[in-house]
């Protein structure tokens, strides 16, 4: 049953405290975590959702969810407390159902409706084999193993990514597939790959078995489907076995296949708390942020020379620059860029740990040349490094080169289409359009980045992204100098709400630009939408 409805499409997305129920997916999310459920949970709770108006009474939930079947009050009181489990309520605090004796029960908490955003437009193919890897299912029995097989997907996205003849998907926007039944085709649209890779992970003590299943999206046909067994201290292998099957299997030239891939570390402890870290880091919040920086650093005194690890927990330092969460800034950034230099003395043919440190250095230190080039070196190794081309277009911006910044912006966004960070690569387009005087096109940008933001976290959800002060900062400047008061001014407002310390004076301490008419023209547009100056 779909009880949600609006008279002009009959589609809704209820907010409420960090969750979002879309009942055209008929999905609820906590931030950007699927929340499984059983479809008649998901009726009780949408239909509560609903009718919050009103109290609802136990003859209206068995007519409406069991269409007057006899209900038990045990079957009853269990799909109730179901109910209140996804939603992280209870029967003692009945934050958001509460119950009132002998009348029934109310939903009680604030939400917001809104409209779905309409169907993205299918993305046409590019001029070269196209894959998508999709989360594989954890089937070991244990959900505290689902951390080992995202780390399996991602890692075989970045081996084939490395082959310069393929155009993959990066990892952000295959994962937004995660925990939801998925129409091959429609993955094939959305994306604009002729094909998908899908699978499962099953990791028992010391062994380990993975399947994959190649599919053309365009018709929705199995090209391949292999199994691969093999110790734990094998992983590596076996994903080389995975890579070269998918290549095999799509008929597609092997010209740069790279036989003997560079394990990214011999100890399989730091591979372990390498993958556990990932998993908290993308979960984009201050504590998950936190966390996953410890095990970075665990990953590191297990192996002293993981590149990838250094350079991701010198990355973790530059999302608290980003956030406004550092506590004591000098000795952070002293730390983070320690960091950021050993992983690039480590990684020097590693591409992640090049970009994320290389980006890192920029932002943190403001040393745009040696940022630049390691990001450079990381997309020569690697050209379908999504997050490569984020990071080379913001420090383009910074070094004067917005038309660039333009170019390498538009090539991650392609790359992944559903990135939960998409709206910071449409900021950084707008941000370039400032410096190239083009304040119009700038503000379409800056509005565009601020919907994509508001659909990944609505304002009424807690956000799961660190809630970057630029986006504000650009759309007040970018209307402001296009003569759009009035927008510029309430822009200017949630910049004040996020970043409450920013003064025109301290710009140039958060954004390491290399020209001063660039820093001007930002200042100017800011200075008009409100900012103070000291």
């Amino acid at each position: 049953m779909n009880y949600g409805f609006s008279p002009e499409n009959g589609k809704l997305l209820y907010s409420f405290e960090n969750f979002t129920l879309d009942t055209d997916r008929r999905e609820l999310r906590r931030g950007p975590i699927l929340v499984p459920m059983t479809p008649q949970v998901f009726d009780l709770l949408e239909y509560l959702i609903r009718n919050r108006e009103r109290v609802v009474s136990k003859d209206d939930l068995i007519a409406s969810i069991w269409d007057g079947r006899i209900v038990s009050e045990s079957a009853l009181t269990t799909s109730i407390n179901a109910a209140r489990s996804v939603i992280a309520d209870t029967g003692e605090e009945q934050r958001l159902i509460r119950t009132l004796p002998r009348k029934g029960m109310r939903f009680v908490g604030a939400v917001r409706e809104a409209a779905p955003e309409p169907p993205r437009p299918a993305l046409s193919l590019p001029d070269k084999p196209s894959i998508a890897v999709l989360p594989f299912q954890n089937l070991s029995g244990d959900s505290e193993q689902e951390y080992f097989a995202d780390g399996v997907v991602e890692d075989t996205i970045s081996a084939l990514s490395r082959k310069r003849w393929l155009f993959v998907i990066a990892r952000n926007s295959s994962f937004t597939y995660k925990g939801r039944a998925v129409d091959v085709k429609q993955v094939g649209r959305e994306l604009g790959v002729r094909y998908v890779l899908e699978g499962s992970v099953r990791k028992s003590a010391n062994r380990v078995r993975i399947t994959g299943q190649l599919i053309d999206a365009a018709t929705g046909v199995h090209l391949s489907a292999e199994r691969f067994d093999g110790d734990l201290e094998d992983i590596f292998d076996l994903q080389d076995r995975i890579t070269a099957s998918v290549v095999g299997a799509a008929s597609l030239e092997q010209t740069e296949i790279e036989r003997a891939k560079r394990k990214p570390t011999e100890s399989l402890d730091a591979y372990d708390y390498f993958l556990r870290a990932m998993e908290r880091f993308y979960r984009w919040s201050r504590v998950t942020n936190d966390e996953a920086m410890q095990l970075f650093y665990k990953a590191i005194e297990s192996d002293p020379e993981f590149a990838t690890a250094y350079a991701m927990a010198s990355w973790c330092y530059a999302w608290r620059k980003i956030g406004g969460w550092m506590t004591d800034p000098a000795q952070e950034i002293a730390e983070g860029a320690r960091l950021a230099w050993r992983a690039v003395e480590l990684g020097k043919d590693d591409a992640v740990a090049l970009a994320q440190a290389g980006h890192a250095i920029a932002l943190l230190i403001g040393d745009l040349d040696s940022g630049a080039a390691y990001i450079d070196r990381a997309l020569v190794l690697d050209p379908n490094l999504a997050r490569g081309w984020h990071a080379s277009g913001w420090v383009r911006n910074y070094r004067g080169e917005p038309e660039l910044a333009i170019e390498h912006l538009a090539r991650a966004m392609r790359l992944s289409p559903l990135d939960p960070t998409l709206y910071h690569m449409q900021s950084g387009t707008a941000f370039a359009h400032i410096l190239t005087g083009r304040f119009d096109e700038a503000s379409s940008w800056a509005e565009r980045a601020f919907r994509e933001e508001q659909n990944y976290h609505p304002a009424a959800v807690l956000p799961a992204l660190p809630r970057t002060p630029s986006l504000s900062l650009f759309k007040a400047a970018s209307n402001a100098l296009a003569g759009r008061t009035e927008e510029a001014g309430r822009a200017m407002e949630r910049l004040r709400q996020i970043d409450p310390a920013l003064r025109i004076s301290n710009l140039k301490d958060r954004h390491p630009f290399r020209r001063p008419a660039d820093l001007a023209i930002l200042a100017q547009g800011l200075r008009i939408a409100g900012l103070p100056e000291t």
